[in-house]
C-alpha cells in the first residue's frame, strides 16, 4: 500500500509530526507482500491469459506457480506482473507474461517432452517450462545472464532445467533430438541446427525477421518441415556467438 500526503508546514515540525512522516515514507517504500504477489499472479493470469483465449489448465496453473517477481530486477519487481516486457540488463527483456503464455501453450508441451531453450535471460520461461515437461535444457549467449539465471533456477527449486553458456545458433546437439524448441530471441531466419534438432513430431516457436518479426510455429512430421504464422511480434535480436 502506497501513501501519499501533502503537508502545509507553518512552523518547524516536531518530534510528532517528524515520527508520522518517517512512518508514511518507510510504508509508501515497503516491499509488496508474498500474498499481494500471489493475488497479481492470479489477476495476471486471469486478465492477461485466460481472457486473450491461453486454454491449456497445466499451463495457465504453472503461470500461477512461477513467481515471475524473482526473475527480475529488486527495482522492477513491482511491475513483475503487468503486461509489458521488463528490462533485465546486458541489452536484454523478459518477455510480456502474455508472450510467454502464448509461446508455451504452442508447444503443446507433456510431462514426459525434453525441451530445448534458446535465450536463458532470467531463467523465467525456462522455469515455466520446467514444471510442465521432463526436462530444459537452456542456452544463453550473455555469460552474466546464464550464469545468475542458473544459479537463480538452482536457489528456487527448479532441478530439471540445465543452463549452458553458448551460442544458441548451434542448438545443444548432445542433447537432440527434441520434442519441442522455444526460442527467446529473433533470428532473420530459422537456424538449421534447429530444424535438424527438432524430435520427429516435434514443434518449435520462434520469432523470425528484423525491423518486421513474425512468431512462427515450426513442426516437423514425417520428415517434413512446416511453417505458420502464429501473430507478429518484437524480440530482441539473436545474435551468434563472436569468433
Amino acid at each position: 500500500m502506497v501513501f501519499r500526503c501533502c503537508v502545509n508546514i507553518r512552523r518547524p515540525a516536531g518530534p510528532a509530526v517528524l515520527a508520522v512522516a518517517c512512518a508514511l515514507m518507510v510504508a509508501a517504500a515497503a516491499p509488496p507482500t508474498d500474498e499481494e504477489m500471489t493475488m497479481k499472479r492470479k489477476q495476471m493470469v486471469e486478465k492477461q491469459m485466460e481472457r486473450r483465449g491461453i486454454t491449456d489448465a497445466r499451463v495457465l496453473e504453472a503461470l500461477r506457480a512461477v513467481e515471475r517477481h524473482r526473475f527480475v530486477p529488486e527495482t522492477a519487481q513491482e511491475d513483475a506482473y503487468e503486461d509489458y516486457p521488463l528490462a533485465i540488463g546486458f541489452g536484454q527483456t523478459i518477455s510480456q507474461p502474455y508472450i510467454v503464455a502464448l509461446m508455451t501453450e504452442s508447444i503443446e508441451p507433456k510431462p514426459g517432452d525434453r525441451v530445448l531453450e534458446i535465450g536463458t535471460g532470467s531463467g523465467y520461461q525456462a522455469a515455466v517450462l520446467s514444471l510442465l515437461v521432463k526436462d530444459v535444457y537452456s542456452i544463453e549467449i550473455v555469460e552474466e545472464l546464464g550464469l545468475a539465471a542458473a544459479e537463480r533456477l538452482a536457489q528456487l527449486g527448479y532441478d530439471n532445467v540445465h543452463v549452458r553458456v553458448g551460442d544458441g545458433y548451434q542448438g545443444w546437439p548432445e542433447h537432440a533430438p527434441f520434442d519441442a524448441i522455444v526460442v527467446t530471441a529473433a533470428p532473420p531466419e530459422i537456424p538449421q541446427a534447429l530444424v535438424d534438432q527438432l524430435a520427429e513430431g516435434g514443434r518449435m516457436v520462434i520469432p523470425v525477421g528484423t525491423s518486421y518479426q513474425e512468431l512462427l510455429m515450426v513442426e516437423k512430421k514425417n520428415g517434413k518441415v512446416s511453417r505458420r504464422v502464429i501473430t507478429v511480434v518484437r524480440f530482441v535480436p539473436m545474435v551468434p556467438e563472436k569468433k
